[in-house]
C-alpha cells in the first residue's frame, strides 16, 4: 500500500477513462468528469493517459504518502500543502515517504485529480478502474474513499515525470459557465420543438442543490413540449439534455444511465463536457447552439492540445 487516506474529503472516487463496452448490458460508463485534466494529471508523473486517478470533488482530502511517489494535481483550484510547502497545480512533485498532502481552500472550478506516477492500482471490473457509485462497484469497493482506507499504486510506465506545468486549456468556471449543444434532430427534438428549443437557449440555468455525477438538475423556467406523448428509451451519451415531465432540464454526465425515456432537446459538445465537469451546485449554465462541423473542429483542436501536452 502506497497512500493512505487520513481525511477523504467530500467525495474523492478512483476514476480513469471509463467502462466503455458494456452499456448494452446497462452498465454505466463512469469516469472523470473532467477528462481532459484526468489526461493531464497522468501526462504530468509519465502515466499513459487511462491509468487511474483521484477525483477529488468541492472539498479534497489529506493523503499520507506511505512510500516515495511523484504526484501531481489537476483541474480545479486547491491551496494544497505537502507537508509545510505549498503544492502548484499541474506540476509533478516528489513526496518522501511519511509526507502528507493537505488539500485546503478550494478556488475556481470544482473537481481536481491527483494523478500518481504508476496510477492508482484497484482491480478493474469490466475492463475499468473507475468507480460507479450507483452500481456500487469499481474503485475501492464501489464508494467514495474513506477515513483509514489505503490505496497502492501501479508499476511505472517507464517514462519520466514532465517538466512544466499542465493545466486545463479552457478557462475554469467562475461562477458558471456557457457550454456549446447541438439540437436534437430526431423525433425527439421533434417532440420539444422550437418554441422549447428557443426557450432552452435563452436561458440561464442554475445547477441544483441534488446535482451530481450522474446528472444535473437545472433550475429555471419549465419548458413547455410541443409534444408530450411517451417516446420510446434510447442511448443517453455524456452531455444529453433530457426535458422531464417537469419540464425542468435534466444535463447526464459521466455517471448516467445506459438510455432515457424522456425526450432529448440536445446534447454539449464532447469538447465542452470538461468545462461542464468543473461546475458545482449553485452555478449558473446556459447553452449555445452549434452545428456538427464546429463541435468537431473544437473537438479535433482540444485532442491537437492533449497530444502536444503529452
Amino acid at each position: 500500500m502506497t497512500i493512505r487516506v487520513l481525511a477523504p474529503g467530500l467525495l474523492t472516487t478512483v476514476q480513469d477513462c471509463g467502462r466503455w463496452g458494456s452499456q448494452w448490458l446497462g452498465v454505466p460508463v463512469a469516469g472523470p468528469m473532467d477528462e481532459v485534466s484526468h489526461q493531464l494529471a497522468n501526462s504530468a508523473v509519465g502515466n499513459p493517459p487511462d491509468r487511474a486517478t483521484l477525483e477529488v470533488t468541492l472539498v479534497g482530502p489529506s493523503l499520507e504518502f506511505l512510500a516515495d511517489v511523484t504526484f501531481a494535481v489537476t483541474g480545479a483550484e486547491f491551496e494544497m500543502r505537502l507537508d509545510e510547502d505549498p503544492v502548484q497545480r499541474g506540476v509533478a512533485r516528489r513526496a518522501g515517504r511519511g509526507s502528507v498532502l493537505r488539500f485546503g481552500r478550494r478556488g475556481l472550478g470544482a473537481r481536481a485529480y491527483l494523478g500518481v506516477a504508476g496510477g492508482i492500482d484497484v482491480p478493474a471490473v469490466l475492463g475499468s478502474r473507475s468507480t460507479d457509485l450507483a452500481s456500487g462497484f469499481g474503485g475501492l469497493g464501489g464508494r467514495r474513499l474513506r477515513e483509514g482506507d489505503q490505496l497502492s499504486v501501479g508499476p511505472r510506465a517507464g517514462r519520466a515525470a514532465a517538466s512544466g506545468s499542465r493545466t486545463p486549456s479552457f478557462p475554469l468556471p467562475r461562477g458558471g459557465a456557457q457550454v456549446r449543444v447541438i439540437a436534437d434532430t430526431d423525433d425527439h427534438g421533434a417532440r420539444c420543438g422550437q418554441a422549447a428549443l428557443a426557450l432552452f437557449t435563452r436561458t440561464r440555468f442554475s445547477l441544483a442543490a441534488e446535482s451530481n455525477r450522474m446528472g444535473y438538475r437545472l433550475c429555471g423556467p419549465a419548458i413547455a413540449l410541443a409534444d408530450e406523448t411517451p417516446v420510446l428509451s434510447a442511448a443517453t451519451p455524456f452531455g444529453t439534455v433530457q426535458v422531464p415531465p417537469s419540464g425542468h432540464p435534466i444535463l447526464l454526465m459521466a455517471d448516467r444511465q445506459t438510455t432515457g425515456g424522456y425526450p432529448r432537446i440536445a446534447t454539449v459538445i464532447s469538447a465542452d463536457l470538461p468545462l461542464a465537469g468543473q461546475l458545482a451546485p449553485g452555478d449558473w449554465i446556459r447553452f449555445e447552439l452549434c452545428d456538427r462541423r464546429s463541435a468537431l473542429a473544437a473537438l479535433i483542436a482540444q485532442q491537437q492540445r492533449l497530444m502536444r501536452a503529452t
